[in-house]
This record gives C-alpha cells, structure tokens and sequence, in this order.
C-alpha cells in the first residue's frame, strides 16, 4: 500500500468537517431529545466560567476546565449557548485536524488514514455520545473529545514513523494532546500515560518523548501562570472527592463486567487476539504497548457514563496499520497478515453501530421537527436556540415506591431493598425519583419561591444532585457549589436557603445533603415555605 497524497488527505478532512458541522449548524439551533439533565449540568459551567469563574477554584467538579472554554468563548462573543456548542465542536475538531493528518500521513498507508482522520473528526463533532439509541443529546461531548485527542497522542506514539522520525512535530503534538486530556478529563491522561511513554521508548523514540514532555510542562506552566499553584490543588481535590464520594461511586457496570459480560466479551477476546498476533508478528514494540494500552481502554469505558467501547474503532486502526507483510506463518500455520486483517475487521464490526449513530447524528439533527422542541430555559431569549423536546419538559414523571403505609402492599416493603430515603426535621421524605420533565420541573419551583418573594438576590442550596436552578429566574448562582452533586456541602456557607424537593432527582443524594446538615452543630434550618413539589428552610447559623 501506498502513502496518501497528503493535499488530497487534508481535503478530505476539511470536506468531513465541513459536513459534520455544516449539518448540525443548518437547524438554527441545538434541539436535544435526551439528557436534559447533564445540558442543564453543563450549561451551568459553562455561565460560570463566562462570569469569570474557575473550575475548581470556584466552584467543584472533577471535569476540567478545557471541556467548557471553548462553548464560554463563544458565549462570551454574544453567541446563543445552544450555537455556542456547535461552534466549539467545531473549532476543536478544527484545531486537532492538522495533527489527524500528520498521524494519516505519517504512520498510516492506503486507506487507514482516511478511515482515521474520518473517526477522530466525527467523534469531534457528533451531537450523540455514542452507543446505538438515536436520540440527540449533547451530553458527555467532552469524553467524545477526549477519546478523539486520544487517538492523534496514541497512533503517534505507538505506529512507525514510515519514513524518518520527526522528533520535534510528534512530540509537540503528543505533548499538546496529552496536556488537552488533563484539561479535559484527567481519567484519560492516566489511563493512556504509561502506553505511550511505553511505546515511544519501544520505538526508541527519545527525542519525542522529550519534547512531548517538555511540551506538556510547558502548557501547565501557562495555566499556572493565569491560574495559580491553587488550581492544580483544587483540581485534585474535586478528583478526591468525586473518588470518595458515595452518591455516584461508577457511572455504569462494573469494571469486570466489562471484560467478561456478554455484550463486552468479544471486545475482549478481539484485544487478547490483537494483541498475541502482534507478538507473533515480531512487533514486539506494538505488541507490548498495546498490552499497556487494553487496560487503559477498559478503564476509561468504566469511568464513562453508557460504558461505549469506542477504542474498538482505534484498535482496529492499530492493527491494520502494524500487520507485517503477506507470507509470515505463525506456529499454528496462520498467514498473520491475513489473521490481523481479520481480527481487525471483527473490532470494527463490533464498533460499527456505534459509529454509524455518532456520524448520521447531524443529518438526523437537521431532520427534526422543530414545532415539538421548546428553549430549555424559557426565560433567556438570547439562549433560546438550545431547546428541547417539548414532551421531556412538559411530562413530569417519577417513579413512586407504592409499598408505604395504607397502599396493601405493606407485606412487600420489608423484601423490596429500597433503602432509606431519608428525613427532614424528624419528617421521612417521600420515596420519589424524578424521570422525567426536569426543566419544567425546576422552572415551576423557581417561578413558585419567585411569586412568594423569596427567590431576588437570594442563594439556594438544593438537597439533590443538580443545582441549575439559579438558571431559571432571579435566584444569584451559588459560589463554590457543585453543578452536579458528589458529596459534602459544597457552597453552603453562601447559601440563604435550603431547598429540599419532595420528588428528588436522586433521592440518595438528597439524603447525604440532609444528614450531613444534620451533623452539624452550628447550624439549623427551618421552614418557611411548603409547596407539593418541595420545602424551602431558611439557615439560621450560630455566631
């Protein structure tokens, strides 16, 4: 097979780019139809970080700052919110196309660069997460990203050079790319450290690994500069506290399911097969820092809300692109060429479905009916282009245990592992999850404490795991609170008022936040308003 021409390369990327984001900009807005929850969570970061704040040092989340700059940047120019995260999808894929077709060109031959610089752009630009549900959701875009960036550091680190090495661009954009993962979910950079160090030693490649180095040094010393010492600190923290935390320990299965379960089994065993036909092949080099790379794949998956296998679609890459040349037999009386080209096939099949729902997203986007979408906040104008579908903020549903006291079905109670759902002033909480209707939800208890008088100039603690409703009316945003619930009070010492909902999002997380005022000995709440969708207490604190 023969190099890519490279102007013929670079074109195709910019006419994939130009695709993806051209049809996801062509609606005149974001529709969503899922998820509403973490586009509350990250639209609320996103307003913090426009008005100045810093992750971390400002308010708690363990995502870095990197995953929600570039939608403030657009948002501070005066753009929607909803445009804002098309522009920023598209200015990041932008930025990481130069150094896709550097990998293409300079470690791949045939059609693999095509084929790679075509995912990584897609993973970029998708408005899905991945899996097969066709829905539209902006949610988790930035592990989207992080997989994308992941992929340009990982093909550079562990594929040959096909000609002679280029210390100073490989490592310049290793160095970037891994300094990108910190910033955007460290989880990455952890997992995928030691495999590429791995393989760049392997390779003998120790010029790059020097310049990678002292690249990504060289980026932290920048965010130091602007941010302080503090920010690493506080960075690490909220990662300690997240790691801690009892609300949300694992977003998905278990780590060995996803070795041995049946739906991820056959990832496994295509790894295992990739990995022993390397070695056989006399890629020693590819072989062993694959054996590094596998398990951060599954770690990642792990951490990963919907445990989406997408580095099935790297692997396959991987592969292809080290498969030794037609005619080396293995013991077994196997072409290894052939067994690689067939193992890799198989990781693309089983990454296929996934991929297809990530790059027809924006297609399926400009086809939607937008008479059925709504603004997910209905108050800003400007932001109105962020909308979502109109029975998901209308339909307030939840899921009531019907077991309690008087229903007849008192005899189930005992067996049925519900678990405590907690107390309030002596008073137990309804078993209730909220599942539906989220925005519509919060906008009518934030109109209610507004028509009470209570809401201007005031700042609320909420007794759950989202905190968005400062986003719906006049309540001031929390300082050093938590867009998303992980454990502790964070930002209670600024709050005014307590808001406890009756049908939680997460009652689990509700019952941490109570028993942990509860704990304390200098403060106590009392009530002050009462409604059938939550209860509002005041904080009295001691002098």
């Amino acid at each position: 097979m023969v190099k890519p021409n490279s102007v013929t390369l670079f074109g195709f990327l910019v006419v994939i780019l130009g695709v993806m984001g051209g049809l996801a900009l062509l609606k005149g807005g974001l529709l969503i139809a899922g998820h509403e929850g973490d586009t509350l969570h990250s639209v609320e970061i996103v307003f913090r970080m426009n008005a100045g704040e810093w992750p971390h040092l400002d308010f708690m989340t363990p995502i870095g700052a990197l995953a929600y700059a570039p939608i403030a940047f657009f948002v501070a120019l005066g753009v929607g919110v909803g445009h804002a995260i098309l522009y920023a999808q598209i200015a990041v894929a932008a930025v990481l196309l130069p150094a896709v077709w550097w990998g293409g060109i300079s470690r791949m031959r045939g059609a693999l660069p095509y084929l790679f610089g075509a995912v990584v752009i897609v993973l970029t630009t998708a408005l899905i997460s991945g899996l097969t549900d066709p829905v539209i959701s902006i949610s988790m875009h930035y592990n989207r990203w992080a997989w994308a960036i992941s992929f340009v550091a990982i093909a550079l680190a562990l594929l040959p050079a096909l000609e002679r090495t280029r210390p100073m661009i490989d490592g310049g954009i290793i160095g970037i790319c891994m300094a990108m993962l910190v910033l955007i979910k460290v989880t990455y950079f952890i997992a995928f450290a030691p495999a590429i160090i791995a393989g760049l030693m392997l390779r003998k490649s120790y010029r790059t690994l020097v310049v990678a180095v002292t690249v990504g040094l060289l980026i932290a010393g920048i965010v130091t500069l602007f941010a302080g010492i503090a920010f690493w600190q506080a960075y690490v923290g909220d990662l300690l506290q997240v790691a801690r935390s009892d609300v949300r320990p694992q977003p998905g299965f278990g780590f060995g399911a996803l070795i041995m379960d049946p739906a991820y089994l056959a990832g496994t065993i295509v790894a295992a097969l990739g990995f022993l036909l390397l070695r056989q092949s006399g890629e020693k080099a590819g072989g062993a820092a694959l054996a590094l790379l596998v398990p951060g794949f599954y770690y990642v998956t792990f951490q990963n809300f919907g445990n989406d296998p997408q580095w099935l679609m790297l692997l396959a890459i991987l592969l292809f692109a080290m498969r030794p040349d037609a005619g080396q037999i293995n013991r077994w009386g196997w072409d290894l060429r052939g067994a690689l080209n067939v193992t890799a096939i198989a990781a693309l099949v089983l990454t296929v479905p996934s991929f297809i729902n990530l790059a027809s997203s924006p297609y399926r986007h400009l086809g939607l009916n937008s008479a059925r979408y709504e603004p997910i906040l209905p108050g800003a104008e400007l932001h109105s282009d962020l909308q979502a579908v109109t029975v998901r903020i209308r339909r307030v549903d939840a899921r009531v245990a019907m077991d309690g006291p008087g229903s007849g079905l008192e005899h189930f109670s005992e067996g049925a592992m519900r678990g405590d759902t907690g107390t309030l002033l002596g008073e137990p909480l309804p078993n209730c999850k909220l599942m539906l209707g989220l925005p519509g939800w919060t906008d009518a208890i934030v109109q209610d404490v507004a028509k009470a008088g209570l809401a201007k100039g005031k700042r609320l603690f909420i007794a759950d795991k989202l905190s968005s409703h400062w986003l719906f009316g006049e309540f001031e945003r929390l300082p050093h609170g938590a867009p998303w619930y992980y454990g502790g009070l964070p930002g209670f010492e600024s709050a005014d008022y307590v808001l406890v909902p009756l049908c939680a999002t997460d009652p689990k997380a509700r019952k941490q936040v109570l028993d942990t005022i509860a704990a304390r000995t200098d403060v106590t709440l009392s009530e002050i308003r009462r409604t059938p969708l939550y209860i509002l207490l005041s904080i009295d604190r001691q002098s």
